[in-house]
């Protein structure tokens, strides 16, 4: 594996869940990511579906929390679960805030210093890692997929919606669907993308849907019980944007779920199955 320094492996369903560092020459720095292949992927190359966590987390907690690996196992696809911003990068204050800086990346390009010369989350995960992925693990190009919760929901939503081609399928836990509208997304982008507002909106997957649209049905899971719906995810914005353009858009309430850990394993095993469909 070139470039790749395995930190931990660990069976789990019949596959293999191992946890990597590697120098990143888009980011400048070192990066870590989580990669669940399963039984299947023993045999011949198989669909890979990547997942965008959340603020504050890292490249761990969707592999320890979501229970995804059942699924994956169950329909053969290999996971793979980036951190959420570069780290020790040395920029002053990165780790003042927990939702700006370290573990908040918000899945864009920084073109604002001091931030520019590591926070390149956006083509991290279009370009770099799937580069990786390729190099290094049994997949098939063609078949991947991409989904992610909060401001992981946020980075789902635009990568797909940017890179069609690159990403057959698109879902969402509880999803920022709407940055440039709320305080979290116009904090980060205010200081990663400087203060011309319009630069935000290649990030907003709201403004995003109306442009370009999606190829296939978006699947979304948002908790009426999640303390950050009504100021923060805005997903009703998102709707009416799909709804403009004829988008196809699965959005489900779920009655009393929270933003945790909790909600999403409780619909996991849904969206894998929307991807396998899709991956297919």
């Amino acid at each position: 594996m070139t470039n790749l320094q395995l930190i931990s492996e660990y069976k789990c369903y019949d596959g293999k869940l191992g946890f990597y560092s590697h120098f990143s020459a888009i980011c400048n720095s070192e990066m870590r990511f989580a990669v669940y292949q399963p039984p299947q992927a023993l045999q011949k190359p198989v669909p890979v579906l990547y997942f965008l966590s959340g603020l504050t987390c890292t490249e761990e907690n969707f592999m320890v929390k979501a229970g995804a690996q059942r699924y994956a196992a169950e329909y053969g696809l290999m996971l793979v679960a980036p951190d959420t911003s570069p780290r020790n990068t040395g920029i002053a204050g990165e780790d003042d805030e927990w939702d700006f800086g370290t573990g908040a990346g918000f899945y864009v390009d920084a073109t604002a210093e001091p931030w520019r010369s590591h926070y390149q989350m956006y083509s991290y995960v279009v370009q770099e890692l799937p580069a990786i992925i390729a190099a290094n693990f049994a997949v098939q190009t063609d078949k991947q997929g991409i989904f992610g919760h909060s401001m992981g929901g946020h980075g789902a939503l635009i990568c797909a919606l940017k890179n069609p081609q690159l990403f057959k399928s698109v879902s969402a836990f509880a999803p920022i669907a709407a940055p440039t509208r709320c305080p979290w997304g116009q904090k980060a982008f205010s200081r990663y993308l400087g203060n011309n507002q319009a630069s935000w909106l290649a990030y907003d997957a709201s403004e995003l849907v109306k442009q370009i649209g999606y190829h296939s049905p978006i699947l979304i899971d948002q908790g009426t019980g999640d303390q950050f719906l009504t100021q923060q995810l805005l997903p009703e914005v998102f709707e009416q944007a799909c709804a403009a353009v004829g988008q196809p858009l699965n959005l489900r309430y779920q009655p009393g779920y929270d933003h945790s850990y909790y909600f999403i394993s409780s619909f996991i095993g849904d969206h894998i199955r929307h991807h396998a469909i899709a991956l297919r």
